[in-house]
């Protein structure tokens, strides 16, 4: 392949930012790459802007890398920095504050940008509403009014996110707080809350009230491919997972190991799966996966249960029947689980803490609404994202495999499932890299994409 050659990457958050370094560093390539971003900043989106000290992530330093041919790549430019030294960070196993990681990922991009690099980095503040796929590229209709051309593009948007699942502020320290889910936005919440002196009821209500479990200091267990009962069904899948459980128990192990110990395979027992064992997996299954595979530190957990001892926070495991707007707040009947009985509540504030919304709703951007009307994209077959070959190349109506236009993260969780944490996002970057330098031409000429 010839120098040069231009990726598009719509999105500029942790998968947009990722993309962009792993096609950056190819110096055989010598690939450009231009990121369309609607915020000043690359790298943040929503996980990482936060400005809460103690909003940590919630994987361990040691894990972090952008990059898994260099593990402690993460951790060398934290101690690098300063940074460590100035959270009290004494080893790889730290949990470190997520600004810093946000931080970190924009620095990655820092020796390819304009005037400070090599230039091969155009980062354009600005929305994608359109995209035109062509035989040779792709052109970009931006809100700004320009144009941008490509031989390919990867969309990394993330997913959408529930209205207030970023962290909220009260109007009035005094105020009744409704928290709408139990996961790892309500401890986001509740913390920043607390941080700002917030002494009014904090409810947080969910169907089961179950929250994440703690991390622990623990070893991954080594779990052979051949081992893995790869295409049965959900309840056979579950069994194997509990024996092996009780099995490490047994060694003097934990729960943590076989959870962590799968997940180099997690991608490819999900595509074992029958459609409808995925399907029961996600009705019956998927909250209590979540709780146990994405984990907070137990630092985050103790203030979550200090501020339950104390009275400040309560923990509904229930179901909201009606909400209204009253004199006084929002007015909010709910049920517990196993009651028939209604009970009322009035919050002078409601957050929804529910995460990652459902895909009608991510769907109703313009620019993918616009690519699905056209039939350029299409749904996977759950409903979770867009429809995607094992290749990361997006689906069209038809079912076939485009050329030029590609998708990661959270978007193709319907083809992967584990697609939303960087050790995860990392590889699908990684190997996504490698697919783009065999497929952009660019000594193709593009200017019949501009006529378009």
């Amino acid at each position: 392949m010839s120098a040069g050659g231009r990726v598009l990457v719509v999105g500029g958050g942790a998968s947009g930012a990722l993309m962009a370094a792993h096609l950056l560093r190819r110096p055989q390539e010598r690939i450009h790459v231009t990121i369309v971003e609607r915020r000043p900043e690359i790298g943040r989106g929503l996980a990482y802007s936060t400005p809460e000290r103690d909003h940590v992530l919630n994987t361990r330093a040691a894990s972090m890398s952008a990059f898994p041919d260099e593990p402690s790549h993460f951790w060398d430019w934290f101690q690098a920095s300063g940074l460590a030294r100035e959270d009290g960070c004494t080893d790889a196993f730290c949990f470190v504050s997520r600004r810093h990681y946000g931080r970190y990922l924009d620095h990655l991009l820092d020796p390819y940008r304009a005037g400070i690099g090599d230039g091969r980095l155009d980062v354009v503040t600005a929305e994608c509403t359109a995209l035109r796929i062509g035989e040779s590229g792709v052109a970009a209709e931006l809100s700004d009014g320009s144009l941008r051309i490509a031989q390919a593009a990867v969309l990394a948007t993330g997913h959408g996110m529930a209205e207030g699942a970023a962290p909220a502020r009260s109007s009035s320290k005094e105020d009744t707080v409704l928290i709408v889910g139990t996961g790892l936005s309500m401890i986001d919440t509740v913390i920043a809350l607390l941080n700002e002196g917030h002494k009014g009821r904090i409810v947080a209500l969910s169907r089961n009230g179950l929250m994440p479990q703690p991390h622990r200091r623990n070893k991954p267990l080594a779990v052979d491919a051949a081992d893995i009962p790869f295409g049965t069904d959900i309840s056979y899948l579950t069994r194997w997972f509990r024996r092996t459980i009780d099995w490490a128990v047994a060694q003097g192990g934990d729960w943590r190991d076989v959870i962590d110990g799968i997940r180099p395979h997690t991608a490819a027992v999900w595509a074992s799966m029958p459609l409808e064992a995925r399907r029961r997996f996600l009705r019956h299954a998927r909250t209590f996966w979540e709780i146990h595979r994405h984990r907070v530190p137990e630092e985050s957990l103790a203030r979550i249960e200090k501020a339950r001892a104390d009275g400040r926070l309560e923990i509904v495991a229930g179901r909201i029947a009606t909400m209204r707007e009253g004199p006084d707040g929002t007015e909010i009947t709910y049920r517990l689980r196993r009651e028939s009985a209604a009970r009322s509540l009035t919050a002078r504030r409601v957050v929804s803490c529910t995460g990652i919304l459902r895909p009608d709703a991510t769907f109703r951007s313009q620019l993918l609404a616009g690519l699905e009307a056209r039939g350029t994209i299409r749904r996977d077959p759950l409903g979770l994202g867009l429809d995607v070959a094992p290749t990361n190349a997006v689906l069209n109506a038809a079912g076939e495999a485009s050329r030029r236009l590609f998708a990661l993260g959270p978007l193709t969780a319907g083809r992967f499932w584990e697609v939303t944490a960087v050790p995860d996002i990392r590889n699908q970057c990684a190997a996504l890299a490698g697919t783009l330098a065999e497929v952009i031409h660019p000594d193709r000429q593009l200017d019949s994409l501009k006529r378009a």
